[in-house]
């Protein structure tokens, strides 16, 4: 794997002088492998649900193999996104290269690929602690916190040595989702191992304590690591891809610290009608509702920097990529709210609804902006031109297709399933059981999985479109090319 993410010396000569776009370039290719194999794990935990037969032994059954996908999507591809772009941008817009030198940066990036091995292997094996987004044991947590400050230390130490007096606002939201995510982390984990070689341990929470510290944790993961990471990423590359100056600079700031104070506080609308004292559950529902603003503002922001734009739209798959991912931001950041009402949740919650109110975050905004930000970024790091523009309509609308088939079947399942729940008859009997519930599922479970399929096809185009440009012809370096500078705000 080395050898295929080493660069060659023609390639070097012609990179930006004094960036590391050599870690970039491991991330990025990381990213798109580590892609493939998430989406691969969705998919056969999507068939699991829907052909149970196919929960084959201990190692491959739905309990085991359902947080290896999650967590192949979350922090593999999601994660491996997330330090190429920041890494790309904080360089490009502090117009200096990373802090600590190729040496630390290369330990960032194997450290990373060896905490991932050894979690999603973890899993299979049945080592875990049952807990969502941090189901990694002890000694893999101890490994990820190692390798987290020294990504902090990363980037912020480009930050203080910044050629560049003013600190773009797409480095305030990676430097956020940096910090809240190593704090949420060590908070969540904390816990005694069972022994100093056992891959077991005991949570120093318990009972409700236990659920309030997860699911803030468990929240918090997809308001930093999900969202304002990926902002991030969409105040940078929406603006470079449309060419157009963002929107307003000075709504994005407002956008930032909102988000920022807001979001910390939603969690325990997770824990609706649960022994969580019923003020934390108001609190949390309360905040969310709060959060429709700010999440509104940057995406109107996003939008609106398309002004004078627009008709890009047309002939640019990658800007609609980035666009769209924009559009399902705003949606998902509607929904979210929505759900976190106690008269909603009372219906949503432990259903299928919810899985699909992820997913439309997680396919449409998540998974857009990264697709959108690598094919920005590939061309230009390996400054080869883009083998072709027609396999990324392909991916485009494939994509699309996939995620209108897998959200829409998982709200008409789980709107199905939470009124079968709560049916009564004359006599004040349960209408259906749970079993009849469970039977209702199964034309749906096979629309996800439909959708699954054309998402991974999706994937593998985005693959081969690489790997072909990458057979491409070195393009020839501009002697006089500047370093790219941040977007120029318009307000």
């Amino acid at each position: 794997m080395d050898a295929a993410l080493s660069l060659a010396p023609s390639i070097r000569a012609h990179t930006i002088p004094g960036y590391n776009d050599a870690i970039v370039r491991r991330f990025t290719v990381a990213t798109v492998l580590w892609a493939l194999f998430g989406f691969s794990a969705g998919v056969m935990v999507a068939a699991q649900l829907a052909y149970p037969q196919l929960n084959l032994g201990a190692y491959v059954t739905f309990g085991r193999l359902r947080p290896v996908h999650t967590s192949g999507v979350v922090f593999a591809f999601g994660g491996n996104a997330l330090i190429a772009t920041s890494l790309y941008v904080v360089q490009r817009t502090c117009q200096i290269g990373l802090w600590g030198g190729p040496r630390l940066a290369n330990f960032l990036f194997w450290g990373y690929q060896a905490f991932l091995v050894i979690a999603l292997s973890g899993y299979v094996l049945g080592i875990t602690q049952s807990r969502e987004y941090a189901e990694p044991e002890w000694y893999a947590d101890l490994w990820l916190a190692v390798v987290w400050l020294a990504y902090l230390a990363i980037f912020v130490g480009t930050l203080m040595r910044r050629r560049e007096p003013h600190i773009y606002v797409a480095n305030w939201f990676f430097l956020a989702f940096i910090i809240t995510v190593a704090v949420l982390h060590l908070v969540n984990n904390l816990a005694m191992p069972v022994s100093l070689v056992g891959a077991k341990s005991y949570s120093a929470f318990s009972g409700v304590q236990d659920a309030m510290v997860q699911w803030w944790y468990g929240h918090n993961i997809v308001g930093f690591f999900l969202t304002a990471g990926f902002i991030g990423i969409m105040y940078y590359f929406v603006p470079k891809q449309a060419e157009r100056p963002i929107y307003s600079y000075r709504l994005s700031i407002v956008h930032f610290w909102a988000l920022i104070f807001l979001y910390i506080w939603a969690g325990p609308h997770h824990l609706h009608y649960t022994s969580l004292p019923d003020w934390t559950q108001t609190l949390g529902m309360a905040f969310s509702i709060m959060l429709w603003m700010p999440s509104w503002g940057g995406m109107i922001n996003g939008i609106m920097t398309l002004s004078g734009a627009w008709g890009k739209l047309r002939t640019d798959p990658i800007l609609r990529f980035l666009v769209v991912a924009v559009a399902f931001y705003g949606m998902a950041t509607f929904e979210g709210p929505l759900m976190a009402l106690k008269s909603v949740n009372s219906l949503s919650h432990y259903t299928d609804w919810t899985v699909g109110h992820v997913h439309s975050g997680a396919l449409g905004w998540v998974a857009f902006i990264c697709f959108g930000a690598l094919y920005y970024m590939v061309p230009r790091l390996w400054r080869r031109p883009l083998w072709s523009h027609r396999l990324v309509e392909w991916h485009f609308w494939i994509a699309s297709i996939a995620i209108v088939l897998y959200i829409t079947a998982m709200w008409v399942a789980g709107i199905a399933q939470g009124l079968m729940w709560r049916a009564y008859d004359a006599f004040g009997f349960l209408q259906y059981s749970f079993a009849d519930s469970v039977a209702m599922l199964h034309p749906y479970y096979v629309i996800r999985l439909i959708g699954g399929v054309l998402y991974l096809t999706g994937g593998v185009l985005m693959a081969v479109n690489f790997a072909m440009t990458l057979r491409q012809p070195l393009r020839q370096p501009d002697p006089a090319r500047a370093p790219q500078a941040a977007p120029t705000p318009a307000s």
